[in-house]
Order: structure tokens, then sequence, then C-alpha cells
């Protein structure tokens, strides 16, 4: 994991040599020695190895300070052990920041996994009767020999039918990852293990559902975030290394851009990727757009379909793949920028905070016609619907009308159908259980969008948009941050904020676009959404077509090869096939890379 943290690493081992662990340091705060890792806690003896940045350790160590605490360094890492020492496990909620980490606790023998509360930090466990074994990233698990490299059967359905694997549960029998806002604690002693949660995603009021507000309410709301917002981007600013922006021109990331050039007095960096020769997902001009509005330096990258040669190294990149295709412009963009800075902010969780995906508004209409409608007629629609040809405009719309609002909320992004898994698969007596384990997630939420909200946040943007913004931008030993996942800025949008300001029938993220009035270019376009993309069904068609061949040539683990071949044989003649390709091309470049049985 060397391209984690490039610029230094340690190993500590205890006494007895039942205890390891190791770091790969990326120095951010403290670029001293005196940030080494692991670090020990010399008046206990605890050691932590920490992957992240706590953005409120400077009030922490002030905090502890006055309780008499002395620090022999100035970094974020020895605050969350003395915050330990004098907090045990309950110092878990008092930071705010993005982070994996393990402390081994010498007294009394235990180890203490911890991860953040959104999931921007990966942690990886493999665990026996009386051993744990961790880490940021599979390979490195990959690497000890007790660790089986099997595919676990529901994960691969479930891949199969989002693009990639949610929850504890990973692609690897055996493997499970801790789940945001949790924690973890081995006893050497006793060899038990126990989870807990210390943060869970906010619940709404009743009051937030209202059909309507007024005009001075939804001003007092837009207030509100606009104080959040910039109190979240100033913390992620700090840093002893050049820190830049990630602009897509998007509105989130404008806003972010925004943000960060009124809080900062000197040059500004922000960086885009250029598609030529792609005008249809090239959007470099709005955002070469916003950076003349905020007069930041701003820094485009040229990228063409010659993106072949770094696929399979990105590729071996995802140790548990997703299929999302962006993890190319991701990474572009992460290397270009790492050569002007070491950390980036941009807009990731926007989306699912604000209401930004379309399917938002469709599943606000769906709940006002379930309302409405008599369940017999939608029955009706939905047995027409599931008759009529997969391309056929309205037919996933009736389906999920014909469903109730858990199972339209889980419908949402299938990549491969049932009957196209049953193909894939070989056989049916794994398929069909993925998107259940969804289905009912979160019926506590008075609203459907409240609902679709939360599902996203805790699915989708942990284990696909995080997992490429990580893995994409530490290939590069680039740290990416997110400041509308500073958590007061999540427990505004999902405890607090009305719905009519996150996603009506007519409108998306409307309490952004209110921002957008007062920060961005009077002619910014905030109603259209893109972000960095890539004409994937053309490269699949030219140069990533040899790539594509080669899959369809291996043997695919747990996969039916004639269905295999049956995808990949011809060209992608939709959007929708050249994701599904992609899946494939993805899933089968990783079990070949990594040996996966």
């Amino acid at each position: 994991m060397v391209h984690r943290g490039p610029d230094s690493s340690g190993l500590w081992v205890s006494d007895d040599r039942r205890v390891g662990l190791a770091h790969r340091r990326l120095a951010i705060i403290d670029l001293s020695p005196g940030g080494h890792q692991p670090m020990v806690d010399p008046l206990t003896g605890n050691v932590i190895t920490f992957n992240g940045e706590i953005y409120n350790f400077r009030r922490l160590r002030a905090e502890l300070e006055s309780l008499g605490d002395r620090f022999s360094t100035s970094s974020d890492t020895e605050v969350i052990l003395a915050g330990y020492r004098r907090w045990g496990s309950r110092v878990l909620g008092r930071l705010d920041g993005m982070f994996a980490f393990a402390v081994f606790n010498a007294a009394e023998q235990t180890v203490l996994l911890a991860r953040d509360r959104a999931g921007e930090k990966p942690l990886f466990v493999h665990r026996t009767s009386s051993t744990i074994r961790f880490a940021s990233e599979l390979k490195a698990l990959f690497v000890d020999p007790a660790v089986q490299r099997r595919i676990n059967p529901a994960s691969l359905e479930e891949y199969l039918t989002y693009g990639y694997v949610s929850g504890d549960r990973c692609l690897i029998s055996g493997i499970e990852k801790l789940s945001p806002g949790a924690f973890a604690v081995f006893s050497l002693t006793t060899g038990t293990y126990r989870t807990e949660r210390y943060w869970q995603l906010p619940t709404a009021s009743a009051s937030a559902a209202a059909p309507s507000i007024s005009e001075a309410e939804a001003d007092h709301w837009t207030a509100r975030l606009d104080v959040l917002l910039k109190e979240a981007v100033a913390d992620q600013l700090v840093a002893d290394v050049p820190v830049g922006v990630l602009l897509s021109g998007g509105l989130d990331s404008s806003l972010i851009a925004a943000y960060a050039r009124t809080v900062t007095s000197g040059e500004l960096s922000t960086f885009t990727v250029r598609m030529r020769g792609a005008d249809a997902v090239d959007e470099s001009p709005f955002a070469a757009s916003v950076a003349r509005h905020l007069g930041t330096t701003h820094h485009e990258l040229d990228a063409s379909d010659d993106t072949a040669a770094i696929l399979p190294q990105l590729l071996a990149q995802y140790d548990e793949p997703i299929a999302d295709s962006s993890m190319v412009p991701t990474f572009l963009v992460s290397s270009a920028i790492r050569q002007h800075a070491t950390v980036a902010i941009g807009g990731d969780g926007g989306d699912e905070l604000f209401g930004g995906y379309f399917r938002y508004p469709v599943h606000v209409r769906q709940g006002q016609l379930r309302a409405r409608i008599p369940a017999p007629v939608r029955s009706l629609g939905g047995r027409v619907a599931r008759l009529l040809p997969e391309a056929t405009k309205g037919k996933t719309f009736l389906d999920s009308l014909a469903s109730d609002d858990g199972a339209s909320i889980a419908n949402v992004g299938i990549l491969f159908d049932r009957s196209q898994r049953v193909e894939l698969l070989g056989d049916d007596s794994s398929v069909g259980t993925a998107w259940h384990r969804r289905e009912r997630q979160f019926e506590d939420r008075s609203t459907i969008l409240q609902r679709s909200t939360a599902a996203d946040f805790c699915n989708y943007m942990v284990d696909d948009v995080l997992v490429k913004v990580d893995r994409a931008s530490m290939l590069a030993s680039l740290e990416v941050r997110a400041p509308f996942l500073h958590r007061p800025v999540i427990e505004f949008a999902f405890g607090e904020l009305p719905d009519v300001l996150r996603a009506t029938v007519g409108g998306r993220k409307l309490v952004l676009r209110r921002l957008a009035r007062k920060y961005l270019p009077a002619d910014f376009d905030s109603v259209r959404k893109q972000g960095f993309s890539i004409p994937l069904r053309s490269w699949l068609s030219a140069s990533w077509r040899p790539l594509v061949e080669s899959a369809a040539a291996a043997s695919p683990p747990r996969l039916s090869r004639g269905g295999v071949q049956r995808w990949l044989a011809s060209p992608p003649r939709s959007d929708r096939e050249a994701d599904r390709q992609f899946a494939l091309l993805a899933l089968i470049h990783w079990a070949n890379r990594y040996g996966i049985s």
C-alpha cells in the first residue's frame, strides 16, 4: 500500500509478538518525524495506526490541554491517542473527520477498530476464532496466505445487481467491512469480537415533511446551511501541505470552490478534466467559467481515449471491484492535482444530502400517486410493464409504482435484472435476494424522499462513490476531502432540513440552488448534472475493445462462461449495455489479477 503513504512507513510489534501494527504515511499534518506512525502513548503504552484526518483536532487538543494533558507533537494522531486515554471509545463521538484506525490497549489487551460516520476511509477485517487481520485495502490482506480468496456468492449476486457490494459484506468470503459510524473491539484474552455503533444517521422531525414553507423560512434554512458549509470548508482546508479543489463545473463542486474562495485569502488552485473529442461529456467550459468568476488558478487536464493503457492498473487498484467507469477521470484529475498539491477538496455527498439525483423527483411523484391510485390498478400497471421491452419509456416507472416505497427505492440502479443474473450465474439458486437486503431499510422515516436519500447515503455513496474517490485518489497519493460530509452538515441535511428544500416533483437540490445565486455566476446552470464522465460506450467499442475481448476469453469466477461471452461478444449498442460490459470487465480483470477462485 505504498501508494496510500509514500512518505514513510512504520511497524510496531508487541513484546509478546501477539500484536503487530503497520502504517504507510502520507504526511499532511505535522510533517516532522513527530507525526510518525504507529504512534505509542508514553503514559499508557497504547499504540495507534490511523488513516485519515481529524478536522477538529485543534479544538479537541485545547480541551484536553485544559484538562491537564500535554502534547509533544502538533499532529491529530496524538490527539486521538490522548482522547482515547481519557475517554476510551467515547472519544469517537467527539471526532469530526474521515478516519479508519486501530488502537491497541496495552492494559486491557484489546484492539479497537473504528471508522468514520460517512465511510470515507475503508477498513477491511478478516477474523478467525482467535485472530483478526485488518487493512485499508484488500490487497494488503491478500498477502497473507491464511486469507483464502474465495467468492462470496451472495455478494457476487449483489455486485451483478448494483455494481458494488454494500454494507459490511465483502466480495470475498470470510472478509467483512467495518460499517461507517461503528467500532469493533477484539479481546486478545478471550478471542471475542464485538461491534457497536457510536453514530446513526439522524431522522428528521415530522415538520420536515411539510408540503410547503414560507419564503422567510426558506431564507432561514438557507442561511443556516450557508454558515455550516463555510465552517466545513474552512476546517477541511487546514493542512501543512498545498490544497486544491476538484472542480467538475457542476453545482456541488462549484459551491465548494466558492466557499474555499471566501475563506482563503491567498492563491487557490482548481482542477478539472477536459475530454477532447467527447463534447457530450466535456464539462471543462463550465468549470473554467466558475474558476474565472472566483478568480482561482485553474488547471485543465486533457484526457483522450488512450486510457486503455492505464485501465488495467486502475482496475487492479479496486481490489473489491465497482462498476463505476468514472473511476477513470477521477484518477486522471487526481494525478494532475498531485503534481501541485497533496490534498484536494470536492463535492462528494451533495447529491445524497440535498436530493441531487434525478430519481428523487420521480420517487416523490410515485409516492403521491401511490396515495391516490388504488392498489389493484397499480398492480395491473406493473403486470403490463413487465410485458414491455426493456428500453420502453415508462416501463420502470410503472413497475415501481406497482410496488411499495421500499421496493421502488431498492429497484433503482439495477445493473443486471433477475433473468440476466440467472443467465450469468448459470442457475437461479442464489438469485433474487440482493435488493431485498435494502427493501425495508429506513422504514421509520416519514417520507419516501427521506428513505431514498438515506438509502443512497448508506449504500451507493459509501460503497460506490466514496470507494471510487478513495482508491483513485490514493493511487495517485492524493488525499481527497468532502466538506458536504462534515458531521454538522450531514446532521442538518437529514435531521432538520425540510423536504421541499431538498427535492420535489419539480426540482432537485433546491437549497443549494439558492446558495448558487449568492456565490456563482449569474448564468450558472444549477440544474445541469453530469460530473466527471467519459464516453464509455465509444471507448468500449474502440480503444478498450481488446481489454473486453480478453475478459471474454478468460475464465470468470462463479459465472457462466457462455453467459459472459454473450454479453461481451460485440460492442455495446446502448449506454446501458456499456455499463454492463464495464461491470463484467472490472469483475473478471479483478478475479484474474488476484487469483480469485
